[in-house]
């Protein structure tokens, strides 16, 4: 290839793509045109340096290609659709996907917690078996109504800070169930089992102190997402440990990217349910001054939705 071809063959289009940089305000065809032209131009200033062309040409084919870069990645807009199609479609089908092992995990979730509950309902002492006194102290000061900070409101500013708190208490917890996959999948049934294992203690001791009312009527609301997002983090946990171990005829690597993969939509989902656990527990839940009733009946609504949710959204069209 000749400089002279070269030249008479792209510079029309280089001509083009001057004036599109000049222009303040591009149609809706430049845009949606811009980043493959973008890419030719790359490609052409490529050429002309691979074939030592006069370097007058090199630098103006590369000082377009500078103001392309700055045009493309400066004036790039947001756009919801993204969030929008992971919300209603990609994280509801990855949770009925895995059905089976979320199952399982919720039944492990749920049934030691209901027999610890149970067990400390039995043997009120179990309770200082699985939390040191003083935790238990603090429950009992936490969910008793005659307590000085109980009826106490409080100001926006502190639910604020608590948001803040949430999520960072919360999102911790679900990092290390998730990160113990690592290891072969223990880690993430162990932090599994563990915070089943403190929920039933604590609501079992809870409710031998007589404080069923209002401890219940505060993790109803915030808890569908809260326990929902622990059971997710930890089935991926315990998917990446799986894939690890079981192939499937695949290289050893290959089998861990496939599981990261499939985990990657639930632990992202996890993580937004926990963002709106915070943010009902710091700005709803906490709001004794509302009836116990009235917050029983919107958690309740809130496993419900949730419940709907993973069975319906997604449903039909295209993948």
């Amino acid at each position: 290839m000749t400089e002279h071809s070269f030249v008479g063959r792209r510079d029309k289009f280089w001509r083009e793509f001057a004036e599109t940089l000049g222009s303040a305000r591009l149609t809706q065809e430049r845009a949606g045109r811009f980043p493959q032209d973008f890419r030719e131009l790359s490609q052409d200033l490529n050429t002309a340096r691979a074939h030592g062309f006069d370097p007058a040409l090199v630098e103006r084919l590369n000082r377009m290609v500078l103001e392309g870069r700055q045009r493309l990645y400066n004036h790039r807009s947001f756009s919801p659709r993204p969030i929008l199609v992971f919300v209603t479609r990609t994280f509801p089908r990855a949770v009925r996907a895995h059905w089976r092992g979320i199952g399982a995990a919720c039944l492990i979730f749920y049934g030691l917690a209901l027999f610890f509950t149970l067990l400390c309902l039995r043997f009120p002492e179990m309770a200082y078996q699985v939390m040191p006194g003083y935790q238990v102290e603090s429950l009992e000061e936490m969910y008793n109504p005659e307590s000085s900070h109980y009826l106490s409101p409080r100001e926006l500013a502190g639910d604020a800070d608590m948001f803040g708190y949430y999520i960072y208490n919360n999102v911790s917890i679900a990092f290390r169930t998730f990160a113990g996959g690592i290891l072969g999948g223990l880690g993430s049934l162990f932090f599994l089992a563990y915070n089943a294992v403190f929920l039933g203690a604590a609501a079992g001791h809870i409710i031998n102190a007589g404080f069923r009312e209002t401890f219940f009527s505060f993790i109803i609301g915030h808890g569908s997402f809260e326990l929902t997002a622990i059971i997710f983090s930890a089935y991926a946990g315990l998917l990446m440990g799986y894939r690890f171990f079981v192939t499937g005829g695949l290289s050893r690597g290959a089998s861990v990217r496939r599981g990261g993969r499939e985990a990657l939509p639930i632990i992202t989902g996890a993580a937004l349910l926990l963002v709106i656990a915070a943010a009902v527990e710091a700005f709803w839940s906490s709001q004794v001054m509302v009836g116990a009733g009235l917050r029983f009946a919107v958690g309740g609504l809130g496993w419900i939705l949730l419940a709907l949710y993973f069975a319906l959204a997604g449903r039909g069209g295209g993948r």
